[in-house]
């Protein structure tokens, strides 16, 4: 059987694994446009700031590992340009040579994952101008940082934006985010984002709202951003504006994609095309509180979905149950825990909700170092379904934000969560966990409401 996979880190890696455990006579061919297979990029902020010691030490493992231990035919700078579903080859040309390639298979993996949108303003061009995706980008990014950087500018506002605000700060050099909207942190409800904006602020973050980059400056060099409003100096400028699937070479074909052009899969990870599967950041999730395909690329989901594709492809049935968008990260003081939706997002989902949100502490207020915790809860109004929660704090957001994931994934109601027995010391936790005081609030809430 010949296995066809196209992309080498998270989402066809896991796969490949799978098919080289459940299949022995597999012929594994992955096609990799890049030179790396297998690393940590969430990692790169870490890399950036210098929290983890080399960028060398994202690596999970080398082209050569998975050539000389698993036997599989792992190719670099071979980029796809074409993919004939009806003959099953897959075509297009190696980077380096320029030569063209043709690949048979009767198993198709596309793991292609998505690519940083990058908006052509003029002098994008200009050094000091980067991305934030790949390992040659962290190494770029930290190359430019032995050169006299003192001001930073960051387009974007999300998670990726907040990650790499708080590298360079922790560099001692001066941040500004460029936010085209009026909210940072747009996962988050406003009232919640306040507290990411009040710590920006505390940390000398600059945050600058709808301002719109319309020009970059600089003789060679970034020197100057440009922007509806005013014109800023930087010495470095990064670009976190969303990423795009790397689909571009499906569209001749009649593989199903979504506006945005991510593929479309089942529950086994398979394309409306026979013999041909998606998973990671290039293929949809199924959402299991809205019931419908989303889009939310994490390395969570990635690995998840390749795991269960290499299963099926493999003939091992396997299903995949669905995501909730869990998602955490660190922000300098504060960390940021959301799973499920927003009480904005659940609104625009036409689903009828209601939100709580409390202050807590963290563990027992009388045992030392207890800290403050904000959560909010959204549930639907009719039967107290949990549908999110939002946790933001100095310690305890991990557990919390967790906890929430596992009942929002079983479908419990507040008064469910209210019900958990949860553990309790003193060091750790107050008799009623804080979750579980907004779940109350919740209860009650729908109580007053009927």
């Amino acid at each position: 059987m010949k296995y066809v996979i196209i992309g080498g880190d998270a989402a066809g890696m896991s796969a490949a694994m799978q098919v080289f455990k459940h299949d022995e006579t597999a012929q594994i061919t992955i096609l990799e446009q890049g030179e790396i297979y297998s690393y940590a990029q969430c990692g790169i902020p870490y890399a950036v700031s210098g929290v983890t010691s080399s960028v060398e030490n994202l690596l999970v493992r080398s082209v050569a590992t998975f050539r000389n231990k698993f036997g599989m035919d792992a190719r670099i700078n071979y980029k796809v340009e074409k993919v004939d579903t009806n003959k099953q080859i897959v075509s297009g040309r190696h980077l380096k040579t320029g030569e063209a390639f043709q690949v048979p298979y009767d198993k198709l993996l596309i793991a292609s994952g998505a690519s940083p949108f990058v908006p052509q303003w003029e002098g994008i061009n200009l050094a000091g101008i980067h991305s934030v995706k790949t390992l040659p980008d962290t190494n770029r990014i930290i190359e430019d940082l032995e050169e006299d950087v003192a001001e930073v500018t960051i387009v974007g506002g999300g998670y990726i934006s907040l990650e790499m605000a708080e590298s360079f700060r922790v560099l001692g050099k001066k941040v500004r985010l460029l936010i085209r909207g009026t909210q940072i942190a747009k996962i988050f409800d406003e009232d919640m984002a306040k507290l990411v904006e009040e710590e920006a602020v505390r940390q000398e973050i600059e945050i600058l709202y709808e301002e719109e980059i319309e020009e970059i400056i600089g003789d060679g060099k970034v020197s100057e951003v440009r922007t509806n409003k005013q014109t800023h100096k930087t010495d470095l400028l990064i670009v976190a504006t969303g990423v795009r699937p790397n689909t571009a070479f499906l569209k001749e074909t009649n593989i199903s994609l979504a506006k945005n052009g991510a593929v479309d899969v089942n529950e086994h990870l398979e394309t409306n095309v026979p013999n041909v599967y998606a998973a990671g950041d290039c293929a949809l999730q199924y959402n299991r509180l809205t019931g419908k395909n989303d889009y939310i690329p994490l390395g969570t989901h990635a690995n998840k979905q390749g795991r269960i594709a290499g299963l099926n492809m493999a003939g091992m049935t396997r299903s995949f149950k669905g995501i909730v968008g869990t998602s955490i990260l660190k922000f300098m003081d504060l960390s940021l825990g959301k799973t499920g939706l927003s009480e904005r997002e659940a609104k625009d989902a036409e689903i009828p909700c209601m939100a709580v949100l409390i202050k807590a502490k963290d563990h027992a207020a009388y045992y030392p170092q207890a800290e403050t915790l904000w959560i909010k809860l959204t549930f639907n109004e009719n039967d107290g379904l949990l549908l999110g929660g939002q946790v933001i704090g100095k310690a305890g957001v991990d557990k919390r934000t967790d906890v929430v994931a596992v009942a929002i994934f079983n479908q419990m109601t507040v008064e469910e969560l209210e019900d958990l027995d949860l553990g309790y010391a003193p060091p750790y936790n107050s008799t009623w966990d804080p979750i579980q005081k907004a779940a109350r609030k919740a209860v009650g809430k729908l109580t007053e409401d009927q």
